[in-house]
């Protein structure tokens, strides 16, 4: 019998029914649950107890009473009766003499800090919705806010601070974390745990690091970045079968999106600990801080966001779908792609994606009746995406591919194709930077691109493009004159363009004097000659 083990973590003996009943009770739901014994001593020797109507009574109103209430299941074995209290899925849970934590075979009270880290794990005090106290609004960065609004789809016409408080991210007391997170312009400043970590590696071990980034440009960048990131480096097999090109990834970019954005969300920032992401040879790895906040064998029919407010501000945009229903999707994504999906759940949650089973795939050589009406019904379906694409573009002239992309319902390939198609046809044009610019509808399409438009608006793109440039350039000089030994890839982010172009914009001022550089790539510094 287990009265025979002793006294331990999922076990307490009581004698008799007494005030210290409730801070057993509240300590094993505080703790992984258990049961107590009565009319067993300390000694494990039994003394008997009957149960009757009014002792079943009072130890449910004693359960009853703490707080929150606690559920228990009541049982006579023979002369002992057996009180089963479940783990709590409400803690903390507190008796008339504080909060208990069972430890072992005993039951002790919890200090401030234990109780807190306690509601941190349980959910209960959530990290983005307390306050920043010390954010400053010299750092709140509105370029980031703007771009947030618009793909969101939400109105700037109100002051920042009153459309920040209609979402929850601003109140009397100040800038809550979330909006920290979003909006500030140096995150990490604030909250050490804002960073994204990318690292891709040469095989499977981690000794030879082929690239390695940390990013700290607010959540939504932060998981742009990340896509592309792997966007990047995530090799892809095209295998042809007449007309018809299949893309077959190594790993499924919808399942990896899903699984950066749901770090996002559940990342524990209490902690301190950044998220990663990891590409190796066999292997992709998405890790975040913080345990589930339900049963694991819950994992994909429950879903409870750590940080509600991030997750309600991503809702809204084209990065997250309805909430709940990512693991389901990732699932679907990798078992389509013919990959093996694993999700590890401690005080991290870790997702890895196994590179794609080649063997799997089912690609005749051969071209059938059924291949030959796919292909033309693939050539509809983009002569629509490519209509659907004009006339989002012409609703909205800064939207981004990934944003077509989730209204269109189709990959990122596919718009980047159906755009360069448009382009080759004189049917759109780009003006302005990737970041910053827009697109330009030069015809709709009905008798072809008019030259006199496509001039214009070329003529428009160049005079932007060599405006952009020359603001780039001149940032570029600012910040040189400021720090000489800053990187290509700090003058990135302070000028917010690719390393590319930073190292276009350096390669013409180095051509027209303005700038030299003296030493080696390391250990050397930048001199400006003309400012």
């Amino acid at each position: 019998m287990l009265i025979a083990q002793g006294e331990g973590q999922y076990i307490e003996f009581k004698e008799r029914l007494d005030k210290s009943f409730a801070k057993e009770v509240c300590a094993l739901a505080n703790a992984s649950g258990g049961r107590v014994f009565l009319g067993v001593d300390d000694f494990g020797q039994i003394k008997g107890i009957q149960l009757t109507n009014d002792l079943k009574s009072k130890i449910q109103d004693l359960a009853h009473n703490i707080q929150p209430s606690v559920i228990v299941q009541i049982e006579a074995v023979e002369n002992i009766i057996i009180v089963q209290v479940e783990e709590g899925d409400n803690k903390p849970y507190q008796c008339s003499d504080g909060f208990y934590m069972r430890m072992g075979a005993n039951s002790q009270k919890m200090h401030r800090d234990e109780i807190l880290k306690l509601s941190i794990k349980s959910g209960k005090v959530r990290f983005d919705e307390q306050i920043c106290t010390d954010f400053d609004w010299e750092d709140f960065d509105e370029r980031r806010f703007n771009y947030y609004l618009t793909i969101a789809g939400i109105s700037n016409s109100l002051n920042d601070k009153v459309t920040l408080s209609n979402l929850g991210l601003l109140t009397s007391a100040g800038m809550t974390n979330a909006g920290v997170l979003l909006f500030a312009k140096n995150p990490g400043k604030y909250i050490i745990s804002s960073k994204l970590r990318c690292v891709h590696f040469k095989d499977d071990s981690r000794v030879n690091i082929l690239d390695k980034k940390v990013i700290d440009d607010g959540i939504i960048a932060n998981i742009e970045y990340a896509f592309e990131y792997l966007n990047k480096r995530v090799a892809t097999e095209f295998i042809i079968k007449g007309l018809k090109r299949t893309e077959l990834p190594d790993f499924p970019e919808e399942a990896y999106r899903e699984l950066i954005v749901n770090a996002m969300v559940h990342n524990d920032y209490f902690l301190g600990d950044n998220i990663v992401v990891e590409l190796f040879d066999s292997t992709l790895v998405v890790d975040n801080k913080g345990e589930l906040l339900f049963d694991p064998k819950e994992l994909g029919r429950k879903s409870e966001a750590r940080n509600r407010l991030i997750a309600d501000m991503l809702s809204r945009t084209y990065l997250m779908e309805k909430a709940g229903t990512g693991i389901g999707r990732i699932k679907q994504q990798c078992a389509d792609n013919n990959n093996t999906l694993e999700f590890k759940t401690s005080d991290h949650f870790t997702a890895q994606i196994f590179v794609r089973d080649k063997s799997k795939d089912e690609i005749d050589t051969e071209k059938t009746d059924a291949e030959t009406t796919s292909e033309k019904g693939s050539e509809k379906g983009s002569e629509k995406s490519s209509e659907k694409i004009l006339e989002l573009i012409l609703s909205r002239p800064t939207i981004t591919i990934w944003e077509l992309s989730k209204r269109l319902k189709i990959s990122t390939r596919a718009i980047e194709k159906n755009l360069a198609n448009l382009q080759s046809n004189n049917e759109i044009l780009r003006a302005g930077g990737a970041r910053g610019g827009y697109w330009q509808i030069i015809s709709k399409g009905e008798s072809g691109a008019n030259d006199n438009q496509i001039e214009t608006a070329q003529k428009s793109s160049q005079k932007s493009s060599q405006k952009s440039s020359q603001k780039s350039s001149q940032k570029i000089i600012d910040a040189i004159a400021m720090n000489r030994d800053i990187t290509i890839f700090e003058l990135s982010k302070i000028c917010n363009i690719s390393t590319r172009a930073v190292q276009k914009n350096i390669n013409k001022l180095k051509e027209e004097g303005k700038l030299m550089r003296l030493g080696p790539d390391k250990g050397g510094y930048w001199k400006v000659l003309v400012k």
